[in-house]
């Protein structure tokens, strides 16, 4: 009996060794998710027809108002709602309401910009005409560049806000391609906008991303790269690959917002240092009155985008320290008429956005850069 009893024992006991033998060596499986360094879609282009074609209009958009920038220059609002509303893959059908609505009809930026086009304009105080040109670029009255607005806004308004609801589905490897074109990247991950140097080359979003890189492969470009590689493999991989998934999308989001936030921290850095300098020439005023228009853009585009780590509270109060509340007429023109007292509420904005996202003071500092630039890649 002792010995029966033994030998069910040695069998329970070795049943269980087996079973447990079993699990790890499928858990030895499950963790080896192998992740390319090359990301291979020979359909990309298939796949992402319509988000290039959404891109490639934002661009055709964005180079009607240059136009305008031109002393002379006509921009109409005709042409710029055609180019915003034409076509079954138009911006406006991928914008949200909101952002639309600040860029449609009267009294909106189209509106406004084509009123100023023409014209001429001097930073003051007192507000007279519609606006126009000041060494290069295009205002309104307010000393706001409308440009940006409509541009850079878009970034998170249509850009961002599309990445979020590809990323938020069923997702499947074409799906995984139309996040990568949303955003202006492609499978070649050039990590640069130079197309003398690159055949493909980033636009929109992925130029900006590809700035904010120091290329030393701990970027956020390089963790762009990384995690759209780990994407790419846990879908092929399965269901088994779901928590991979889950992250490599959740950075993906957090990157790209992280970079967009980034990029007004730059612009900041850049009119502190422009209007900080003593006697600050026209053109260098006007340099600096174009980059404080991006910080406007990109930080308003954002606002009531769904699924992002900013709040609508932070870039309120964001834009109110830009002098551009989204519900009031801007006063842009201070931070070249009264630099003095305007310049540190930028201070504070490097501040609340390196609170949020938790940017390091070696970041905040290599931010003032453009990395593809300075590295000439």
């Amino acid at each position: 009996m002792i010995v029966k009893n033994l030998s069910l024992h040695t069998l329970i006991l070795g049943i269980g060794i087996s079973f447990f033998a079993s699990c790890t060596e499928k858990d030895k499986l499950r963790e080896a998710l192998v992740i390319p360094t090359v990301y291979e879609s020979p359909a990309f282009s298939t796949h992402a027809a319509t988000q290039i074609a959404v891109t490639n209009q934002l661009i055709n958009l964005t180079t009607e108002i240059k136009k305008g920038r031109v002393n002379g220059g006509i921009v109409t609002k005709t042409a710029l709602d055609n180019l915003f509303t034409t076509g079954a893959t138009s911006l406006k059908n991928v914008a949200n309401i909101y952002y639309a609505s600040k860029i449609e009809g009267v009294g909106g930026w189209f509106d406004e910009l084509a009123k100023a086009s023409g014209s001429t304009y001097t930073p003051s105080a007192t507000l007279t005409g519609n606006g126009g040109t000041y060494n290069g670029y295009l205002f309104d009255e307010n000393g706001l560049e409308l440009e940006q607005m409509i541009e850079k806004g878009q970034f998170g308004a249509v850009l961002y806000q599309h990445l979020q609801q590809l990323l938020s589905g069923n997702i499947t490897e074409a799906t995984i391609d139309q996040a990568l074109a949303i955003i202006g990247a492609n499978p070649t991950f050039a990590n640069s906008s130079d197309a003398n140097k690159h055949p493909q080359p980033d636009k929109l979003l992925a130029v900006y991303i590809a700035r904010r890189d120091k290329n030393d492969g701990k970027g956020l470009y390089a963790q762009l790269k990384q995690n759209f590689l780990k994407l790419k493999a846990s879908v092929r991989a399965g269901a088994d690959y779901t928590q991979e998934r889950n992250e490599a999308i959740a950075e993906i989001k957090n990157i790209v917002e992280k970079a967009n936030f980034a990029t007004v921290i730059n612009y900041c850095h850049s009119v502190i240092a422009t209007m900080s300098a003593t006697n600050p020439t026209d053109v260098q005023k006007a340099a600096a009155l174009h980059a404080y228009g991006e910080c406007v853009g990109f930080t308003h585009g954002f606002r009531t985008v769904a699924g992002k780590r900013i709040t609508d509270a932070q870039i309120d109060e964001v834009l109110t320290l830009l002098n551009a509340p989204y519900n009031a007429a801007p006063t842009s023109y201070k931070f070249i008429t009264d630099a003095v007292n305007e310049l540190p509420k930028l201070q504070q904005i490097i501040t609340k956005l390196r609170d949020i996202y938790g940017f390091t003071t070696q970041e905040i500092e290599d931010f003032k850069k453009n990395w593809v630039t300075e590295q000439g890649r």
